[in-house]
C-alpha cells in the first residue's frame, strides 16, 4: 500500500488571460528523496495547467492564441456569470499534468516547463501537486 503525499502551491495572477511559469514552484514543494512521478492539478474550471516551452515571448504568443481561439462574448453562459471564454479556454488545457521525478527533482526535458494557464483572473488561485 501506498500513501499518497501532497502539498499546495498558491498562485496570484494579475490579468485576465496570463500564463505563468510555475516550475520552480512546482519542485519546490516536492521532497528531496522522492522517486516516482508527481501529478499538478488546478483546481478551477477557469484555469489550467500545461507543459511548454517557459519563454516570455512564447508564453504571450500563447495568450494571444487562446484570445483569438475563443471569443470573449457571445456564449450562452455568459447570461449567468460573464466567464464563458474563461470556462472554454480552461477546456482546452486541462486541469492537470503528470510529471516524472527522479530523487526528488522533476524529469522535465531541456526546455519544458510547467505554465499555469489563468483564463479569468486576476484572482488567486490554487494548485496542488500530488505525489
Amino acid at each position: 500500500m501506498t500513501t499518497e503525499a501532497r502539498a499546495t502551491v498558491e498562485i496570484r495572477t494579475e490579468k485576465r488571460l496570463s500564463v505563468t511559469d510555475i516550475t520552480a514552484d512546482i519542485q519546490q514543494v516536492i521532497p528531496d528523496s522522492y522517486t516516482g512521478t508527481a501529478t499538478i492539478f488546478v483546481e478551477h474550471t477557469t484555469a489550467g495547467v500545461t507543459i511548454n516551452e517557459g519563454e516570455p515571448r512564447l508564453l504571450s504568443d500563447i495568450e494571444t492564441m487562446l484570445s483569438g481561439l475563443i471569443d470573449d462574448e457571445g456564449w450562452q453562459h455568459d447570461q449567468l456569470d460573464g466567464n464563458a471564454d474563461s470556462h472554454l479556454r480552461a477546456f482546452l488545457l486541462g486541469p492537470s499534468e503528470t510529471v516524472p521525478v527522479t530523487d526528488g527533482t522533476l524529469a522535465l526535458g531541456r526546455w519544458q516547463s510547467i505554465l499555469f494557464v489563468e483564463c479569468d483572473g486576476p484572482r488567486s488561485r490554487t494548485v496542488t501537486v500530488y505525489w
